[in-house]
């Protein structure tokens, strides 16, 4: 590779890392380097676009981020056959029970959920998704589970096996940063 044609890579690093200083470079070839930031380009595109996805599909159903959990879990449990109580919502969305209260209130409201008497506790309720969030739901986020299904589909054994490597070490590389931020009590510079 040129001067001229290692310029971008170069510069390219700098994108991931200020200086390059974290970017561990081992022994890649200037190419090999060039092909490791060309996935990191295509990874940070995907995310911008599955992004941009997520926050349509909050505005055309009028939800936040936690309510969209709570309805994707609670259609997960719910296929299963399983009962969801707003304590499984708190623990899967992370929030007090006061928070749930007003968040179920507020599903609720918006025709989203409705509320059935548990089959064994009379002391507590059910969650359940409303047949017209779960209609919206599989036409906008189900289709595009479908999609990317059918890209991963189109790729061979290798190519599958070579994407579940690459996104398992991405999410357990991920895994500490993840616990260190959630602990931090000072504020990180950006």
């Amino acid at each position: 590779m040129s001067d001229i044609e290692q310029a971008p890579v170069r510069a390219s690093l700098r994108y991931f890392s200020n200086d390059s200083d974290l970017v561990e470079r081992g022994d890649l070839s200037d190419a090999e380097l060039a092909q490791c930031v060309a996935v990191m380009d295509a990874l940070r595109t995907w995310q911008e676009a599955a992004r941009t996805l997520s926050e349509a599909s909050k505005r055309y159903m009028k939800l936040n981020d936690s309510d969209m959990r709570a309805i994707r879990m609670i259609m997960r449990a719910q296929k299963q056959g399983q009962i969801v109580t707003p304590k499984d919502v708190a623990r899967e969305v992370g929030i007090s029970s006061a928070s749930t209260t007003k968040l179920v209130d507020r599903l609720v409201a918006g025709g989203h959920l409705i509320r059935m008497p548990h089959p064994s506790d009379r002391r507590t309720i059910c969650l359940e998704v409303t047949e017209r969030t779960s209609a919206s739901a599989h036409n906008t986020i189900g289709r595009q589970h479908a999609r990317r299904f059918a890209v991963a589909a189109s790729m061979d054994h290798d190519e599958r096996d070579a994407v579940i490597r690459f996104l398992s070490a991405l999410a357990e590389s991920d895994a500490p940063q993840a616990e260190l931020l959630g602990t931090a009590s000072v504020p990180l510079g950006d």
